[in-house]
């Protein structure tokens, strides 16, 4: 570890040591020279320097790397409290999504609309969609809500392309569904938007929704949806 500091700050073979890097790599870094730089290292950079989440974000736009670990995002299986508290505040049918699209959290009237995914031993969004038959009945329109649903799915973890819990997921699901590995492997990308959504509920029949998504401002990797109902 570094020895005792004599100036306020890091020094750069301070800095250098932290980032895992020689103190001449780092000067060329200061100095903004060009060169090219992993997105481990500029991890490492934004920890020794404590950068807030805002300028962590920047630094990887500026280098147009990915980072491994994007700020607000939590340890596997540990869900910000403020976040839990959040559907049971909403009327509509309300619920939180992680990074890997399962539900976290959800209010009565969510669990009331979603009964066959989110009551399910594992509640997953992509694995509802293609891998319960009711899905199909469900949805209306599979064909195209599936395609557009994976699209999303795509687009909002492109920025995480290592993450293990994601690649498994993928992984399995390609060998569990040959509609999932087809529609995965055509590459497509949407953004994840709001709209009108059109369901069979087994006991309620046709219902109409306009969903709103939200995206919590320190806690990017979650996604509050609500669906507000629409007359038919």
């Amino acid at each position: 570890m570094p020895g005792r500091r004599r100036t306020p700050g890091l020094r750069r073979e301070e800095a250098a040591q932290l980032c895992g890097i020689s103190t001449t790599w780092y000067t060329w870094l200061e100095q903004g020279r060009d060169v090219a730089c992993s997105g481990a290292v500029l991890a490492r950079l934004a920890e020794a320097l404590l950068l807030s989440p805002a300028e962590r974000t920047y630094l990887f736009e500026l280098a147009r790397r990915n980072d491994p670990r994007p700020p607000g995002a939590a340890p596997s299986g540990a869900v910000p409290p403020g976040l839990l508290c959040m559907p049971g505040l909403v009327a509509a049918p309300t619920y939180l999504l992680d990074a890997l699209w399962t539900v976290r959290a959800a209010n009565d009237g969510a669990r009331h609309l979603f009964a066959g995914w989110i009551g399910g031993d594992e509640p997953n969004l992509l694995r509802y969609v293609f891998l319960d038959p009711q899905a199909r009945f469900f949805l209306d329109d599979w064909p195209d809500r599936a395609r557009r649903i994976l699209a999303e799915f795509r687009a909002d973890t492109a920025r995480r392309p290592n993450d293990a819990a994601m690649r498994a997921l993928v992984d399995r699901l390609c060998g569990e569904s040959a509609d999932f590995a087809r529609v995965w492997n055509s590459h497509a990308v949407l953004s994840r938007e709001g709209g009108r959504r059109r369901f069979t509920h087994p006991r309620d029949g046709l219902l109409q929704y306009e969903q709103v998504t939200l995206i919590p401002a320190a806690h990017p990797d979650y996604k509050l949806v609500t669906l507000v109902p629409v007359a038919a």
